[in-house]
């Protein structure tokens, strides 16, 4: 894990549909992020780098609002909070830059503090990511724009840069981010059994050969390969 840092908290409420916003997540809970995400301020989310990262998360320094115990609180960053500039960084303002800042899903943040809380102190550290099942890859778009959103990464969780190469003429090339999880390229993937590299933040990487069993996927599937240990 990383060293402990301070910053504060606070929780918003909605459908679990659009806890994934800004990181291009479709449903967080079906895509096995479950109750325990997380949107971050500027400062944190670097332009939805962090989208995937996973933090352990304590409340403190404040008895009344805390859960009693310090209890831990794992959470994967799936949001962006952005700022609200009409408002001061220490009145309203929680996620205006240079603050660090999570807003977490309520019912995660129930397990740290009490609702009427509001806002919270926390001390934070990152963690490795620990999930069940593959890295999934979701293919979308046509054979010139090509869309592969990436969920469901171990380990440090967050990406830094992806490759794929075919089994016939696809030579391994880099995908460009598009935005969040999101990764694309304007080479055919196409009549390919693909290769998937993908190497997160600390530079560590996992290769899932043949994640497409042949070359006659489709445009819209999901599919399965290997993940960090």
């Amino acid at each position: 894990p990383g060293p402990w840092k301070h910053a504060h908290a606070t929780f918003y409420t909605g459908d679990t549909g659009s806890f994934g916003g800004a990181c291009g997540y479709s449903d967080v809970t079906r895509e096995g992020y479950g109750e325990g995400t997380t949107a971050l301020s500027t400062t944190l989310f670097h332009n939805g780098a962090a989208c995937g990262a996973c933090f352990e998360i304590k409340c403190i320094d404040d008895p009344k609002s805390c859960i009693p115990g310090q209890p831990s609180l794992f959470v994967t960053a799936t949001n962006f909070c952005p700022p609200n500039f009409h408002q001061d960084a220490n009145d309203g303002g929680w996620c205006n830059p240079p603050r660090e800042h999570f807003d977490i899903a309520y019912p995660a943040f129930k397990h740290i503090a009490e609702y009427k809380a509001g806002i919270v102190p926390v001390a934070y550290r990152r963690v490795s990511c620990k999930k069940q099942g593959g890295i999934k890859f979701t293919i979308t778009g046509t054979q010139h724009w090509t869309l592969v959103t990436i969920w469901n990464v171990g380990g440090a969780g967050d990406i830094s840069h992806v490759e794929v190469k075919g089994d016939n003429k696809l030579n391994w090339t880099p995908l460009h981010k598009n935005w969040g999880s999101k990764w694309q390229t304007s080479c055919s993937l196409e009549e390919e059994s693909l290769t998937f590299k993908v190497t997160t933040s600390d530079g560590r990487f996992v290769i899932s050969p043949n994640v497409t069993p042949n070359k006659y996927w489709k445009y819209g599937q999901t599919f399965e390969g290997l993940n960090f240990r």
